[in-house]
């Protein structure tokens, strides 16, 4: 029988991720099939990039399950008190998203609404993106994303401006994307 490899727990074990603070988040469909959406405008894969922000730049237009999605992600601060979405972008196979906890022990605002009780404070950030996936998997009637994600605690403003840059920029520079055609 053939031995499975050993799963590194991906968050920082000692690590409150209730902090204030600014996390970038990345997590991906399933087999990365590219089912939120699709590339359009001038400069989608295999056109010029020259002009990322131009009229006619390109966009990810969304799937019914990419605008499922983006509202999810858009309702996630009525959710949560001292929660904010500062930027994201929902791309064909996968979303990139900047989460602000500010001031203030973080809670839960609304229970009823389905948001994650907030009795382990140190799990905010990964009980909000659970939220999300299991918010759209009932909405999309299956289990479609991978199953962890990948988090980075931003530490200064330089590391700020660049990941928000890259968000930006994301849809421009998909055909360059590691998440591109896997």
């Amino acid at each position: 029988m053939k031995e499975l490899p050993v799963r590194k727990h991906p968050r920082l074990t000692d690590y409150d991720y209730s902090a204030k603070g600014a996390y970038f988040i990345t997590f991906c469909v399933k087999d990365r099939h590219e089912l939120l959406g699709k590339l359009v405008g001038r400069d989608a894969p295999g056109a010029p990039t020259s002009k990322l922000n131009a009229p006619g730049a390109p966009t990810v237009k969304l799937s019914e399950h990419g605008r499922i999605i983006d509202r999810e992600i858009m309702k996630t601060p009525s959710y949560y008190t001292n929660v904010f979405i500062d930027k994201h972008v929902v791309m064909p196979n996968h979303v990139h998203m900047i989460i602000i906890v500010a001031d203030g022990a973080p809670k839960a605002s609304n229970l009823t609404t389905g948001a994650p009780g907030a009795s382990r404070p140190t799990m905010l950030i990964p009980s909000i993106i659970s939220a999300i996936k299991r918010k759209t998997n009932k909405a999309f009637g299956f289990d479609m994303w991978q199953t962890s994600y990948h988090d980075h605690i931003i530490r200064n403003e330089d590391e700020y401006n660049h990941i928000w840059h890259y968000i930006d920029e994301n849809p421009a520079k998909w055909a360059e994307d590691e998440y591109y055609g896997a």
